[in-house]
């Protein structure tokens, strides 16, 4: 996947300044080709990054390897950032810091993926849903929706009129990073970004959501299918400005029975990945959900080039459920970094032996947990890059 964008004034990123400029009009413009365009083909560089060959089905000799949730859990850096900018907002929204939260890893461990430091309700204030993340209470929507008149003010996004600024980080990254990794953006699925608008926020039964999925649900799938259209619109854009790589989260889809995520997940998870395959054929799409174990053929069924397993599925039971095709990624348990240096090596051996031979991206089974000794995240990556097959 070649990067489409390019400034009318770019110089190399530098460390983030006591008071980073917020985008506005006298930043530098990124020019992006409009969604719904095929990206011409750009002679392929002499070394594709790992990750993307690994998925593929190229030979390599080793899996890649990135975490999930790769700076902010963990990372003493991460958190001096959060004492000089408490607002994630803040601090995912203004290019210097999103720029400089997402390279923290990639300049201290060297992973095969660097993701875009971002969240999956960034774009919700683009589509008129106000919201907040607040720290020690999560999101917090302002005005849940719960009726047919709500959802009929929700607009459709436009990220390059809305998020300038991930288009803008995405480039930077791609430039900062230079190949050596790829380069991964990511966007939430229309149930999961759902359920938060519903619930207003964070919830442990889902209560308001499947009420309104079982007594109305013509309203919730009006509201799925502007979510379809706009996070369709959002891949795209975040892949002409840079991403490699794209992962969808539909964290909360496994709360859902079967029968209901073919009603309301699947068809909408299947409509992004084949209105972005139409312009972007090359672009691994990765999809995540945690607890996926009583869904994953499903999950395959979306047409998605990687499966990402939580630890609760033995990896090599996943493997044969998705099938020789499915590139998969995971899934050690993130709670085994808390572990000795020995355990870890004997998780991710494991992992690795059971994934097989290729199309196997190593990583966590969800996002690094908070307190996990940097050393031993260190020591994750040292061994992860010395496995041979």
């Amino acid at each position: 996947m070649s990067c489409i964008c390019s400034f009318s004034s770019i110089s190399s990123f530098s460390t983030v300044s006591s008071s980073p400029r917020k985008y506005s009009s006298k930043s530098p413009i990124i020019h992006c080709s409009l969604p719904g365009t095929v990206a011409e083909p750009k002679a392929a560089s002499v070394t594709e990054p790992l990750l993307l060959n690994a998925v593929r089905g190229e030979d390599v000799e080793r899996p890649p390897v990135w975490l999930m949730r790769q700076a902010g859990r963990y990372m003493k850096s991460y958190q001096i950032i959060c004492e000089k900018y408490p607002s994630f907002r803040e601090r995912s929204e203004n290019v210097d810091l999103v720029v400089e939260i997402s390279l923290q890893p990639w300049k201290v461990f060297q992973p095969d993926g660097v993701i875009l430091f971002s969240d999956i309700l960034t774009p919700l204030s683009g589509m008129n849903i106000p919201f907040d993340i607040v720290k020690g209470k999560g999101p917090i929507i302002f005005n849940p929706l719960r009726a047919a008149e709500d959802v009929d003010q929700v607009r459709e996004f436009v990220p390059e009129e809305s998020v300038p600024y991930v288009g803008e980080s995405l480039t930077i990254l791609r430039k900062e990073v230079d190949n050596k990794a790829a380069v991964l953006g990511f966007v939430g699925a229309p149930f999961t970004l759902a359920s938060y608008c519903v619930e207003g926020g964070s919830s442990k039964h889902f209560s308001k959501i499947k009420r309104l999925a079982f007594s109305q649900p013509k309203v919730l799938h009006a509201l799925l299918q502007k979510f379809a259209t706009s996070m369709a619109k959002y891949v795209q854009y975040q892949a002409d400005c840079g991403a490699q790589a794209v992962q969808i989260f539909d964290s909360w889809a496994t709360e859902l029975s079967p029968v209901d995520f073919e009603e309301f997940s699947l068809p909408y998870l299947k409509q992004i990945v084949d209105t972005v395959k139409k312009t972007h054929p090359n672009l691994p799409l990765i999809l995540y959900a945690s607890g996926s174990g009583g869904l994953l053929e499903r999950l395959a069924l979306t047409g998605v080039d990687v499966v990402s397993l939580d630890w609760t599925v033995d990896m090599a039971e996943g493997r044969r459920r998705l099938g020789p095709d499915m590139a998969v990624q995971g899934n050690v348990d993130p709670g085994v970094l808390f572990g000795s240096k020995e355990f870890i090596t004997n998780r991710i051996n494991d992992v690795v032996r059971k994934a097989g031979k290729g199309k196997h991206i190593l990583n966590l089974g969800h996002g690094i947990v908070v307190g996990t000794p940097e050393e031993n995240v260190a020591h994750f990556f040292e061994v992860a890059k010395g496995i041979r097959y």
